[in-house]
Order: C-alpha cells, then structure tokens, then sequence
C-alpha cells in the first residue's frame, strides 16, 4: 500500500470538506421513514450523486418503493472483494411536534448536522458513498473488488433490501468482508450483535360489564401479571464464546462501551432484554378487557440461542392457558459475531486512532445490523460509525467532526485492505 496515496486521500478529504458536509445534509433532506418505506427519493438522490461521479450502478427494487443501489468495480490486479454496505430508511419522525428543528431539515448548525436518520444511519452511508467515490477515482492502482450496497429495508428486517441480494445476487454482493458505518462511536468498533425474538401475545377472555368481576377475568390484568413473568428471560445466562468473553473483559472496553452507548450499557452485553413494545387492551372504560395484545421485541445475547429461549418463553406461557403467540417470523434471528480481532477490525482501530485521536475498542452491539446477513454466511462484517445517543430519537443528529472522522476512516481502511500485500 501507498503511503503517499493515503496522504492524497485526506487531501482530497479536506479539500471537499463542505462538499461532503453538504452531501450529507441533502442525504438527511430526503425523506426515506420506514416504515411505510417508500426510499425512492432518498435513493434518486444518491443516484445523483453516482451520475455526478461518472460511476455506473443499477437498481435492484423487488419492491418498486423500496429500491436497492449496487455498484462494483474491479482494479487491474486480482485480490479481495470488499463490500460496503448501508441502508437508506430510517425511523419514522411523527409529525415533527417536540422537535427543535424540522425533522427533515438536515440543517448544519452548532457543528452539528441535524435530522431523522443523521445518526442512524445517513452518517455511515454517506460515508460508505463517499468511500467508494474516492476509491473510484484511483481504481487503476486497487486490487481485488469494491462493491457498494445501499438497501432500503433495513428497519423492517432486510426481507427486500440486504436479505433479498444476498440471496439473489451473491456473487456481486456477498464479498471477502463487509465495512458498515451504523451508529458505534468513536469509542468502539463492533464485531458482534444481539440476535432478535418478536412475538405477539393474545390474551383472551369472555370479557363482561365493569362491575361484573365474577362473569371474567381481565385480560389486561392477566397481561400486567405476564409482562412481570417475562422478566424471568431475563435471567437467563449465556454461554459465551471465549473469544467474545476474551474480547468484551478488557477495562478499557468497558469504559469504551459505558462511554459510546451510556452508562450501564456494558452491563447489557450479556444479557436477555425483553421489551413490551405496545400494548393494546380494552374497548371502554367500564367493561372488563376480552382482549389484551402485547407485542414483544427480545433481545438475545451472544452465546444463547433461539432454541433456549423459546423453550423459557413457552414454560412461562404454560402458566397462562388465556394467552396465544404468533412469532412475527421476519424479525427473528440468532445473535451473529465474527473475529474480535480480524484484519479490517484492526485496519479501523489503525486508521481512526491516526485520524481522530480515539483507539476505539472491539466490543458487540446490543441492537441489530444488517452484518448478520453476511456474518450468518461466514463472511467477517464490522461496523464502525457515529455515536448512537440520539438515534431513533427528536433532535437526532452527528457532529460533522464525527462524521468526517468516519469517512476518513472508512476511506482509509478501505484502501489498506484492498491493497494489503497478500490479497
């Protein structure tokens, strides 16, 4: 690898600087909420940027609302294939009430830029365009391949977006190693995640009149009772791998994660967290519930699995002859991780340290990415990206030095990888 390319490289950074802040800001502007999940503006605008790059791609769209970018170009000498991959919706922003600044201004204001998605994660996949755009321009001096994939069915499981290429287009999408920019911080780079259990819980009774107490039981009050038994996943203890206990046990990666993702969150790492995210029960206020709906999103750590956790989940249920379940099936996967100290990891914690200052630590993420598609085929995937405090939250938005400290990271890490000696 060049050391004088790489210089040329943060040159031409620097030099684009409000080019790219800018980019990122009109990224923020259209508007892509998922759901319903309708992308197309937000990907017409970064397919402007591509044809203003001279750079050729097609759209996948087995969704004609939620189309999906590939692009890939291969250097005159053989190598790796690196795929760079980010997603195009986003949370949905309500209708902008207890924001600051309207939700899809992507305004740049206090060094920061500001929007629905900024963080998670138009961030990161400005950062993987810019990546390749840059890496498109000395393409005659690369190795091996560089793919680009911005899909637009992340938030609602990948079943038309990352799911969907992999298993229809594999050989342009399924590469050597993934770099992914969802949100981390500086602070840490992820190797790992949390797998996911949705399920929906019915609980049914003959329903009655308020006052009539001995003609049924309360649903809602069987689902207040139940919500308390579900906190028993909780205790359930994983049996970790020892290269992800190895890994995780350092101090400082510690400190790294209860600095990226808030106090107490290393304390989550290893654990079951069950969340009861909407709770529906009730028709009037003086008639006893026949129906009380609980949706469930499950968190499961690294080294439990589906199996076990379904089995504690039934055995609770067992006690609740009232109660049904439907597994929502597209949003259920196991825990994935890859090599805690793997070449790209090490590439990114390299170049960021050189970049930004900060030596971020190989820690797992507690929500999920689009990583375990490949992860799940045995193809190593990282994640490096902005902070996620506000992700998913009003006022969302990543400092434009953040930002920049990411793309110079992936742009670098990138580079060295594909032009490592022995690709």
């Amino acid at each position: 690898m060049s050391e004088a390319t790489k210089r040329q490289l943060l040159g031409w950074i620097e030099q684009d600087r409000d080019a790219l802040v800018d980019f990122f800001s009109g990224f923020v502007k259209a508007k892509s909420p998922n759901p319903p999940g309708d992308t197309r503006e937000a990907a017409g605008f970064l397919c402007k940027f591509l044809d203003g790059k001279g750079i050729a791609y097609k759209i996948i769209a087995p969704q004609a609302t939620m189309p999906n970018i590939v692009s890939s170009f291969t250097g005159p000498s053989a190598g790796r294939h690196l795929v760079l991959n980010g997603h195009i919706d986003v949370f949905p922003a309500g209708d902008g009430t207890g924001w600051k600044r309207d939700p899809w201004s992507g305004e740049v204001a206090d060094g920061v830029v500001w929007g629905r998605g900024a963080a998670d994660m138009k961030g990161g996949t400005s950062a993987s365009f810019i990546t390749y755009a840059y890496l498109h321009r000395i393409r005659g001096e690369l190795k091996g391949k560089l793919t680009l994939t911005a899909v637009s069915d992340e938030e609602t499981g990948g079943r038309w977006g990352t799911r969907y290429l992999l298993e229809n287009h594999a050989d342009e999408c399924l590469g050597d190693c993934v770099l992914n920019g969802e949100p981390s911080s500086p602070q840490t780079v992820r190797f790992g995640e949390k797998g996911a259990l949705r399920v929906v819980l019915t609980v049914t009774t003959p329903g009655a009149h308020g006052a009539y107490a001995h003609r049924s039981a309360s649903a809602t009050k069987i689902a207040a009772c139940l919500i308390q038994d579900l906190e028993k996943l909780t205790e359930l203890e994983p049996q970790m791998p020892d290269e992800v206990r190895r890994a995780l046990a350092p101090p400082e990666v510690h400190a790294a994660t209860e600095h990226g993702l808030g106090p107490g969150a290393s304390d989550y790492i290893s654990k079951v967290v069950v969340n009861v995210g909407v709770v529906r029960g009730g028709l009037k206020v003086n008639m006893i519930p026949g129906e009380c709906v609980m949706e469930l999103d499950i968190r499961i750590p690294i080294g439990l699995d589906q199996a076990r956790l379904r089995a504690a989940l039934s055995s609770i249920l067992g006690a609740y002859p009232e109660v049904s379940m439907t597994v929502t099936e597209a949003h259920c996967y196991e825990p994935s991780w890859c090599d805690p100290k793997g070449e790209m990891l090490e590439l990114i914690r390299a170049n960021a340290h050189a970049v930004t200052g900060i030596l971020p630590q190989p820690i797992t993420t507690l929500a999920g990415t689009d990583c375990r598609y490949w992860r799940q085929r045995g193809i190593p995937a990282y994640v490096y990206g902005p902070s996620p405090g506000n992700m998913g939250t009003k006022d969302e938005g990543v400092a434009v030095d953040e930002f920049l400290g990411v793309v110079r990271t992936h742009v670098l890490s990138a580079y060295d990888y594909l032009m490592a000696p022995n690709s």
